[in-house]
């Protein structure tokens, strides 16, 4: 492996390209990779969002690509749409001057456009694996002539259970291909999945990895579930915000909250799996040319966000995962920029919010939330720092001769002026400052030590989940069904639902944990037993994500059919 890779050893069309687009040395993981792949070797790149990694795999394959053969050369595979879409933009980027064809495959979209396109001749396909499946039934999509296969944050695709689909996608290509995997933790089941399918990879970690930027502020405020959005517009009141990304745990709390938002006075809008695509690329324009400050988003749908100047992060809900804390909070403090990441942290996730200290091994300042007093002080230092600014600007000629006629009528000049900025400042009456309950700071019993709820995993790169140190996730959603109860859940914490297609159907353990995670915008990885019945199948979730998963039932579908979930 050699880091002396430079973007000038490139053909002289993509050296161009790159240097267009402002590169000018490799990142560690590009130094790395790219000379691999050159060699046609398999990798398995061990990498964070935003280290460039893109590029890693892109370079290489269009260095060694001709396009126009008539054939799909090479494949990426991505989790989500907009990961989707922000490959193919970065090939189209780099290989356009080429004449290179690519094209960005997902759900979301007419099945017909898509087969048009791949009638015509591409060379890059970018897809999400639900997507390429249907179009490889469809006999639309020929991987036969494949040189590269990519696989694209690889543990994503296993938490949203894709596992089986990639394994499927693999068995249409030819067993000679190149084959690159990349992914931020190396799950057991990734290292199966690379022992299985790929030949002798070359293994390239960036590290040790930096796993917050240094140019973030982290803050924590305690407050009871219920005060949290009174605690988050308390906090809107203190700070200075340009830009705003605000995470939720799931796809109904965001456009709940940018609502509640835009009623406060704080305006807001949300990024959802519900939105359509052209809905979701709106959205997405308004928040880059600042036309909406605030953006309420899920993780997932927050996937392929690049822009550099969000000027605070605010997890709502923490997340479920540590790791993806770190994805989320370094969408600020970027291009030498500073930014500001809030967590509001309920009593019962203080052990969360330990967990995340010592996997970033940074400490995450506790904050107190502002008092009433410190609002309204922010609020009239406000008000007189735009007085100030117009009285310098000395334009307001019509409005002093009103002030004058008003004098001349009899008005005192002291009881105009505070009338005025009475009216000035009508628009804090949009604005209540809500009360807020105090917290015990006191950690419950649950925190002391190591100890956490059962039904969580502990996700460090340094130490294998509980779960997975059992056995993989095939051998779980099978292997505790035994002794099961049809009526209820025998695990504590977690109830039984019963889904409305079972083994005559076809059905499968990933399609349940596909379908569940995707539209209930739960984390795969927490969806328990699941015992596959001849016409219905009895799956087991976590307590806490019953509702919002019932409240989805009439939106799951698997293979083409509509599907209910309903208590067992």
């Amino acid at each position: 492996m050699t880091t002396e890779f430079t973007f000038d050893d490139l053909r002289p069309e993509l050296a161009q390209a790159v240097a267009e687009l402002g590169y000018t040395e490799p990142t560690p993981i590009q130094a790395a990779i790219i000379p691999l792949m050159l060699t046609v070797q398999d990798v398995i790149g061990q990498a964070q969002t935003g280290t460039g990694k893109t590029a890693a795999f892109a370079l290489p394959i269009l260095q060694i690509m001709q396009p126009g053969s008539g054939s799909i050369q090479s494949l990426v595979v991505t989790p989500t749409r907009e990961l989707a879409i922000q490959v193919a933009r970065a090939f189209h980027d780099f290989g356009h001057v080429m004449g290179l064809r690519v094209l960005a495959i997902y759900g979301g979209q007419p099945y017909d456009r898509q087969k048009r396109r791949l009638s015509k001749g591409v060379d890059v396909v970018v897809g999400t694996p639900g997507r390429l499946l249907d179009l490889i039934g469809q006999r639309a999509l020929d991987l036969s002539e494949l040189r590269t296969v990519v696989l694209d944050e690889a543990d994503e695709m296993l938490s949203m259970g894709f596992i089986e689909d990639i394994e499927a996608i693999l068995a249409e290509t030819p067993t000679t291909r190149q084959t690159a995997l990349f992914s931020a933790t190396m799950p057991t089941e990734i290292r199966q999945l690379a022992d299985k399918y790929m030949f002798n990879p070359q293994v390239v970690s960036v590290g040790p990895r930096e796993r917050t930027v240094a140019a973030i502020e982290q803050r924590s405020y305690l407050v009871h579930p219920s005060d949290k959005l009174a605690a988050l517009t308390r906090i809107f009141e203190m700070e200075d915000i340009t830009s705003a990304l605000i995470f939720t745990r799931t796809r109904a709390s965001t456009g709940e909250l940018a609502s509640e938002l835009t009623v406060r006075g704080f305006p807001a809008e949300s990024l959802n799996g519900d939105l359509s695509q052209d809905a979701r690329e709106q959205v997405m324009q308004r928040f880059r040319r600042g036309q909406t400050t605030v953006l309420v988003a899920t993780d997932v749908a927050a996937r392929g966000l690049d822009i550099d100047d969000i000027s605070h992060v605010f997890n709502y809900d923490l997340p479920l995962q540590t790791e993806a804390y770190v994805h989320r909070i370094g969408r600020t403090g970027r291009a030498g920029k500073t930014g500001v990441a809030i967590s509001l942290v309920t009593p019962d996730e203080n052990w969360r919010l330990l967990r995340i200290e010592r996997f970033t091994r940074q400490s995450i300042t506790r904050a107190d939330l502002p008092t009433v007093a410190e609002i309204e002080a922010r609020r009239e230092a406000l008000l007189q720092e735009k007085l100030l600014v117009w009285l310098r600007r000395g334009r307001c000629r019509r409005e002093k001769e009103i002030v004058v006629e008003l004098v001349e009528a009899g008005h005192d000049p002291l009881d105009i002026a505070a009338v005025a900025l009475k009216m000035g400042r009508s628009e804090e009456k949009q604005r209540p400052i809500a009360e807020i309950r105090e917290v015990n700071q006191s950690r419950p019993a649950a925190t002391r030590h190591n100890d956490r709820p059962r039904r969580e995993y502990d996700d460090r790169p340094d130490r294998p989940r509980r779960e997975r140190d059992s056995a993989p996730r095939r051998e779980r959603t099978y292997g505790r069904q035994q002794n099961g109860d049809a009526r209820g859940s025998h695990e504590e914490g977690m109830v039984r639902l019963t889904l409305s297609a079972g083994r005559a159907q076809g059905i499968r353990p990933n399609d349940v944990v596909g379908t569940i995670a995707y539209h209930a915008d739960i984390p795969g990885r927490s969806i328990g037993a699941i015992r596959i019945q001849e016409d219905h199948t009895l799956v087991d979730v976590p307590q806490q994500f019953v509702g919002q998963i019932l409240d989805k039932a009439g939106s799951y579908r698997i293979r083409q059919q509509t599907v209910t979930l309903t208590r067992s």
